[in-house]
């Protein structure tokens, strides 16, 4: 008798997976898309354009720190 309710069950079984799987993915894509929008307002906001030049301004300072010299210098005496 086990066997024949564990036959009937797996077709419920499947489906149900396989609704958790659909409506996991639509959730990813909802969360994905509300990150992408949460990323653009800080884009156009104050704070995301300061810390776009920062990055920017940083990035140019390592650029011309070096100039092909050794980081440490050794001295003698």
């Amino acid at each position: 008798m086990g066997c024949c309710f564990s036959c009937f069950d797996g077709g419920k079984r499947e489906e149900r997976r396989e609704q958790e799987r659909l409506a996991s993915a639509e959730a990813r894509a909802k969360a994905a898309e509300a990150a992408q929008k949460r990323q653009e307002q800080f884009e156009k906001s104050a704070a995301g354009r300061a810390a776009r030049a920062q990055l920017e301004g940083i990035a140019k300072q390592s650029a011309n720190t070096n100039k092909g010299e050794p980081v440490l210098k050794w001295q003698m005496g």
